[in-house]
């Protein structure tokens, strides 16, 4: 049995344990033939020797991470913790500086973190066209905006258009107050958020008065042609098949669009059918238009969210099966 201490007075030791515990929780779960004692700003190892080597490898890296970006989720600490591959622990210590899509307000960088999304960073890079889908969470729409904003900052495009279709999720929303733009912009949220962790406040300001960054809804995109520009398509499955056409043949020939697309939230109504998995379907072929498609693994936001997505998977598959023995009857 050998007893070994590990400082933190680097960096906020409530950080690091989380709130009520809940990292250190996550790090004897890691750890489970090791007895783990938080002490101020110590945390006190026993058990084996290689027990408490492999441990003490992985609390540095957390610490090394929270030296850099100051905050860490319980995702990212069980991510970390998790980690056995070299290149996954590259990706959050930022220890590969060419991964960087884009460095955000306040030295944020914003990279591709897994492997699907680092395959949606090389298929935009070699194609005009992307489809990338996936479930929530796996990252698509931000990786798309972080591709935009890179190709903008390196002048490869002269503007970004961001657009979605105006559809209610499952909800009745009813009457919305305000002028057009109001309105909308309920629907167009994510976008803004993911910009906002991009691009300072400022300056963001500035490319939305001058146009350089424009967020419509679809409708919008009508009878134009968009060339010279990063055009993302978000939450395509809500689109019917006339509309994704008609988005598809607005591309201009010096442009780059992405189509994002969860096949689990479909809020059309239940008498249309998405456009988006007929187009992914008859164009994947097509030279310069790539697809990839994203999973739970992927999955970047609170850790519990990839265990949800398993478990309505789960249940999809078996009311899938009870079907078909139904059906067979």
């Amino acid at each position: 049995m050998t007893d070994t201490i590990i400082n933190l007075e680097t960096v906020n030791p409530i950080e690091f344990f989380g709130v009520n515990n809940g990292k250190l929780d996550i790090l004897k779960k890691k750890f489970p033939l090791l007895k783990i004692l938080s002490r101020g700003t110590q945390i006190k190892l026993s058990g084996a020797p290689e027990q408490i080597e492999d441990a003490k490898e992985k609390i540095e890296l957390l610490i090394q991470y929270l030296q850099r970006n100051g905050h860490m989720s319980e995702n990212y600490f069980e991510q970390i913790l998790g980690g056995d591959d070299e290149k996954v622990i590259d990706n959050f210590l930022d220890r590969n500086p060419n991964d960087v899509l884009v460095f955000g307000p306040n030295g944020k960088t914003v990279r591709a973190r897994t492997q699907n999304q680092k395959l949606m960073v090389q298929a935009c890079d070699k194609n005009d066209i992307l489809f990338a889908i996936g479930p929530a969470g796996t990252g698509k729409t931000y990786t798309a905006v972080a591709l935009a904003v890179r190709a903008l900052k390196n002048k490869l495009v002269k503007k970004i258009i961001l657009t979605r279709p105006a559809v209610e999720a499952g909800e009745s929303l009813g009457f919305l107050p305000g002028d057009l733009k109001e309105k909308i912009d309920p629907y167009l949220r994510p976008l803004y958020d993911a910009l906002d962790d991009m691009i300072p406040a400022d300056k963001l300001g500035y490319y939305m008065s001058t146009r350089t960054i424009e967020i419509a809804p679809l409708a919008y995109m009508r009878g134009r042609t968009l060339d010279n520009a990063f055009i993302i398509l978000d939450e395509a499955q809500n689109t019917n098949d006339l509309q994704i056409k008609m988005f598809l043949t607005r591309i201009g020939p010096s442009a780059k669009a992405i189509i994002t697309g969860d096949p689990t939230q479909i809020d059309l109504p239940k008498n249309q059918q998405s456009g988006l998995f007929k187009a992914a379907r008859i164009l994947r072929n097509i030279d310069g238009i790539a697809y990839i498609e994203l999973d739970e693994e992927d999955v970047v936001r609170h850790r519990l969210v990839k265990s949800i997505i398993k478990a309505y998977n789960k249940d999809d598959e078996a009311q899938a099966k009870d079907l078909g023995r139904h059906l067979q009857r």
